[in-house]
């Protein structure tokens, strides 16, 4: 039997909170990766570590507030715990993989279409594998051009954001950089929603069914705690919010990191003509008249 479900079962609140998750998970996770390109190889992994995190938890806590306000008629829905966190595991795990490759290969060319796709799908296997964690009365089954569709809609995004992290400096370029992304990565959660048929086992059940937010809310505590966390972290590093590198001696780093290193010394260069940036000691004139 086709089950009657309801996916705004509290208006549009769940969808707006939901975004806003998305958003930040996103706006934090952009600086993260900013901040990578612009320091030395041995704190690069810290900071791409860090952003893989907070986008892979933003991600996955805009999914389960979304799924707050799903409802299946006639069928209580409860959650797989283990298999509920494998999702954001997956989720923090392909978008590392994809930020790595770009936050050392630069995010231009093949490294960028290589890396925004393995984040696209680690995105949408997140999605799919987070509707597998639920438990009810029956079954789920899936409009396969639906599905092909968010996952296009969901690298597309992935490769647009980690294009963003490696070109867009600024708090405001990466604030709208990360609103972008919020609405393509929720689009995608309403778009892989749209696929959807349920299928219940039982005809007999009448009572509306819903998972409880006492069931979903002790799960999105520790993924929020660390967004907040990150975004402490981002607060008071004053480098990361500004976009701007270190003075540091330039190093020979691939792709568009050290182009943008090289050009914010050149830059400080023409603007300082009196300073030298760190790294390039003042070479002090000999004493011994030179021989012209």
């Amino acid at each position: 039997m086709q089950a009657t479900v309801d996916e705004l079962s509290y208006g549009v609140v769940t969808p707006l909170v939901a975004y806003v998750m998305a958003c930040l998970g996103g706006a934090l996770g952009l600086r993260c990766t900013t901040r990578a390109l612009l320091v030395t190889h041995s704190r690069r992994p810290a900071w791409l570590a860090l952003g893989s995190a907070a986008i892979g938890s933003g991600i996955w806590t805009m999914h389960f507030v979304a799924m707050m306000g799903f409802r299946i008629e006639g069928a209580p829905i409860h959650y797989d715990q283990p298999i509920t966190y494998a999702s954001l595991g997956l989720a923090i795990v392909m978008v590392g993989v994809g930020l790595f490759i770009v936050g050392y290969r630069g995010a231009t060319g093949t490294a960028l279409f290589t890396g925004g796709t393995i984040t696209g799908l680690g995105v949408a296997s997140m999605h799919y594998l987070g509707m597998a964690s639920m438990r009810f009365d029956g079954r789920f089954a899936y409009s396969t051009v639906t599905v092909a569709a968010s996952v296009v809609i969901a690298v597309v995004a992935a490769t647009a954001a980690l294009w963003a992290a490696g070109r867009v400096r600024g708090v405001l370029w990466s604030v709208g950089a990360s609103l972008v992304m919020g609405l393509a990565v929720t689009g995608m959660h309403y778009t892989g929603m749209a696929a959807l048929n349920v299928q219940l086992h039982s005809a007999s059940a009448t009572a509306a069914g819903g998972p409880p937010a006492s069931v979903l809310v002790p799960m999105l505590i520790g993924p929020l705690a660390f967004l907040l966390l990150a975004g402490v972290v981002m607060m008071f590093d004053p480098l990361m919010v500004m976009g701007r590198p270190a003075q540091a001696p330039v190093e020979a780093k691939p792709g568009v990191p050290a182009a943008a290193v090289a050009s914010h010394l050149a830059r400080h260069a023409q603007l300082h003509p009196g300073r030298r940036p760190v790294g390039h000691p003042r070479r002090h004139a000999s004493g011994t008249p030179q021989n012209h």
